[in-house]
């Protein structure tokens, strides 16, 4: 059975994961800025990733749109998260009761704000656990492995045989919490990767990067644990143990961690995407959690307070390029401190 799907935020991650559930039958409706729609319609989309698959999706197989409509029967949010409630506020008042939104943003607590806006529909956090590339022509490459995770209801029954038939990777979880948080993790990789203006798997190759990454995990994981918070595993090792491994030599790692450096070598973070593209990076839906977090239960979070620092210098214009030794050096003196 079809159903109508609008995708709020078509950026690299909307369009990735609209396109794929398009491809699988759906009617999709793209809503985003017209410098993208208009490369989309005029290129249809082709999706590809780093397994080899490549997916054709012509124009005509897809809506777009600057504005939403109520016309939808589920509702997929992808701005940024300093846009989530703007988002929402554009959607109140179009759609129907009980109709199905879920945030793939990143952070933590987007689907709360979503929520409070629309409270007549039924608002599921989710989560993109994996990169998107954007190159022009209409391709989007997806760049490292994993899926899709939302938090399991029973409203998503609907929409499970396209789901299943879309090529994405889709678990359900009774809690999201959890993977958030470890996702969240995760992307402290974030602003140390846009900070060294490397590659993902060239910047996790070398061991200064994962020692910068291993002092802003290990400083997240003493807060959570004071929150009690327990983060889900998604790596081969346990979070604790994982920011551990990131400090081992280059060769034990790659031996060790061999999956997580199963990245295209073209995949760079969305936070450098966003840098190299002048606009503001959800460096205060990363960092700024943990340092939330950790005023919160009284722990200190300089190495996150700094990151915070330097990411907001380069928003305003510094474009330096750290090395590993250096941003390493720059981390450790701000946690000594």
């Amino acid at each position: 059975m079809s159903f109508r799907v609008m995708v709020l935020g078509a950026g690299s991650i909307g369009v990735y994961v609209g396109g794929s559930l398009a491809a699988a039958g759906a009617d999709v409706t793209f809503v985003g800025r017209p410098r993208m729609l208009d490369e989309i319609t005029a290129h249809g989309l082709r999706l590809t990733d780093l397994d080899g698959h490549d997916i054709r999706v012509e124009a005509g197989q897809f809506r777009t749109a600057t504005e939403p409509s109520g016309d939808a029967d589920l509702v997929l949010i992808a701005v940024k998260s300093a846009d989530t409630e703007s988002a929402a506020r554009q959607l109140s008042g179009l759609l129907k009761p009980g109709t199905v939104v879920i945030s793939l943003q990143n952070g933590i607590g987007n689907d709360a704000v979503i929520r409070e806006v629309l409270p007549a529909c039924v608002v599921l956090p989710g989560m993109v656990m994996f990169n998107v590339v954007h190159h022009s022509g209409g391709r989007f490459h997806r760049g490292t492995a994993g899926g899709v995770a939302i938090a399991d209801d029973p409203v998503l029954n609907r929409f499970a045989p396209v789901f299943g038939t879309s090529g994405l990777e889709v678990k359900h979880y009774p809690d999201l919490l959890p993977v958030q948080w470890a996702k969240l993790l995760l992307n402290l990789n974030n602003p140390i990767n846009a900070l060294s203006g490397r590659p993902l798997r060239e910047e996790l190759g070398n061991r200064d990067y994962r020692r910068c990454l291993a002092l802003t995990q290990r400083e997240a994981l003493i807060a959570m644990d004071h929150a009690r918070i327990r983060p889900a595993r998604l790596t081969p090792l346990p979070p604790e143990l994982m920011a551990r491994l990131l400090t081992f030599p280059d060769g034990l790692f790659q031996r060790v961690a061999g999956k997580v450096l199963a990245i295209d070598p073209v995949a760079r973070s969305s936070m450098a995407d966003d840098l190299a593209a002048g606009r503001k990076t959800e460096i205060a839906w990363l960092c700024g959690e943990i340092v939330s977090l950790g005023t919160m239960v009284g722990i200190p979070t300089p190495v996150n307070r700094r990151l915070i620092e330097l990411v907001h210098r380069a928003e305003d214009g510094d474009r330096r390029t750290w090395s590993g030794a250096e941003l390493l050096a720059e981390l450790t003196a701000a946690a000594a401190s």
